[in-house]
């Protein structure tokens, strides 16, 4: 392929794979039921556990919002969660506060006066919840990654369109604080300042064995583990696969329980990856190519993937690469040079393993790369605080940063790598079908059967008629 210009690299990341004529965020919706103006948004906290008491802390900070419910599984945390927000509530000088705790997140739904539901359950839970309050017509806020496979991703896209309800990712990254090195360097690779793109060279972190060989133990009474497992096969309780019962903060071992969710690749891949594709103009499309190999945890309480190699060739040829051993963050490789950008010592959670000192976070191969924007060029629209944005996108009733549409199509990259990890020989997806070519087995990998019709999303889309 010839060298293209640095404009004529922007008008092709814009035109090009991804169908697009202008730029996320500058993309308007559809009216549709919106928050009365003249009121605060009641919303409802599901799940509530290391991220979802992020997640609280995070909307309870803004006075647009008042937060009405909780729903938890495990009863001890679910009420620390409410007397978190009972005393929030005190400190602002109210004496009677409301806050309501729910065991089944489908009582919370059912509540008229819910506007809108923050989803912080583990990641084989998110399309579960979040269609059913899609369908209640609540707004969400959804932890990333939006969903845990391929075939979920697809219907929460179909459900939240079709009720015309907002929903905004919890991929923090896209917004300006405290992450604010991936905008920036976003922005840059975007409007051309690295030339002709080469590689995006990403580091997702390692998840390490625990150690520990599988132990079945008993089920803690406070706990209603069987509703936890919702749609996986039945099996065991063990701690160390579900959350720790000493702690809200601790890392839960879910993370690390394919069951339950994919590893890195979908934890701080769905991060990462987005950013990778907001960069190439590739927010609506996904790799043409997969070539990846992995090694999965054996005989230990963890099944997740150790290390890992995964090439994804993407439109024009831009490869985007994931190794364990590259620097958490992404490196973004052109003609003109290098950029890069990472977290630094910025942490999510407490118990966040690669929130630690290190390099510059905002760097590039010259400084003058890193030089402003130009009069004219693009920039995504101003997203100071990721839930700050959300609730404005509810009120105003418009798409917020990080939309469904895309968050799907990152989900799908993440996903489709993983699939490609399983499998360990080349695959060819379909971007626009989102489905691979050819390729029954793969194909197979992009969902999985429930336990029992109640968790079935299938049947739940059939009966409201969007199958």
């Amino acid at each position: 392929m010839s060298h293209l210009s640095r404009r004529s690299f922007v008008k092709n990341a814009l035109l090009g794979g991804a169908g697009l004529a202008v730029l996320p965020g500058f993309l308007r919706t559809p009216a549709r039921g919106a928050v009365t103006a003249n009121r605060r948004i009641n919303l409802a906290q599901i799940g509530c556990g290391r991220m979802g008491t992020t997640d609280l802390e995070g909307t309870l900070a803004h006075p647009l919002a008042r937060v009405v419910a909780v729903c938890d599984l495990d009863a001890r945390r679910l009420g620390i969660a409410r007397e978190k927000i009972v005393k929030f509530y005190q400190k602002q000088g109210e004496t009677n506060v409301d806050v309501t705790a729910y065991h089944d997140f489908r009582d919370l739904l059912a509540r008229p006066d819910i506007d809108a539901v923050v989803v912080s359950t583990p990641d084989h839970w998110h399309a579960l919840v979040a269609v059913q309050a899609a369908l209640a017509g609540k707004h969400l806020y959804v932890q990333k990654p939006i969903t845990y496979g391929i075939n979920e991703s697809i219907a929460l896209r179909r459900a939240v369109r079709a009720k015309k309800v907002i929903l905004q990712t919890g991929s923090q990254q896209r917004s300006e604080k405290p992450f604010f090195a991936f905008r920036r360097a976003s922005e840059l690779v975007r409007n051309g300042r690295l030339g002709r793109l080469r590689v995006v060279r990403i580091g997702v972190g390692l998840d390490k064995p625990s150690g520990r060989r599988p132990a079945p133990m008993p089920v803690p009474a406070t706990f209603d583990y069987d509703r936890w497992l919702g749609p996986v096969t039945e099996q065991p309780y063990m701690e160390g696969r579900c959350h720790p019962q000493n702690s809200v903060g601790g890392r839960p071992g879910w993370i690390t329980t394919e069951d339950f969710g994919l590893g890195m690749i979908t934890n701080w891949g769905a991060h990462h990856m987005d950013i990778a594709q907001w960069a190439l103009g590739q927010e609506a499309g996904g790799p043409m190519q997969i070539n990846a190999r992995a090694h999965f945890m054996e005989n230990d309480q963890w099944t997740v993937h150790h290390d890992y190699h995964i090439e994804l060739t993407y439109p024009q040829g831009v490869q985007v690469i994931l190794d364990n051993q590259f620097e958490n963050g992404l490196l973004f490789e052109g003609d003109a040079g290098t950029i890069f950008c990472a977290r630094g010592s910025e942490r999510v959670t407490a118990s966040d393993p690669n929130g630690t000192d290190g390099p510059k976070p905002f760097r590039a191969s010259n400084e003058k790369l890193l030089t402003p924007l130009e009069a004219g060029e693009t920039r995504w629209l101003p997203s100071p605080n990721h839930y700050l944005n959300w609730l404005e996108a509810v009120a105003a009733n418009r798409d917020p940063i990080a939309p469904v549409d895309q968050a799907v199509k990152s989900v799908q990259a993440c996903c489709a790598a993983w699939i490609g990890m399983k499998l360990g020989r080349p695959l060819t997806w379909d971007a626009t079908t989102e489905s691979f070519v050819g390729d029954d087995q793969a194909n197979a990998l992009r969902g999985r059967p429930a336990r029992r019709p109640e968790y079935d999303l299938d049947l739940l889309m059939r009966n409201a008629g969007l199958a």
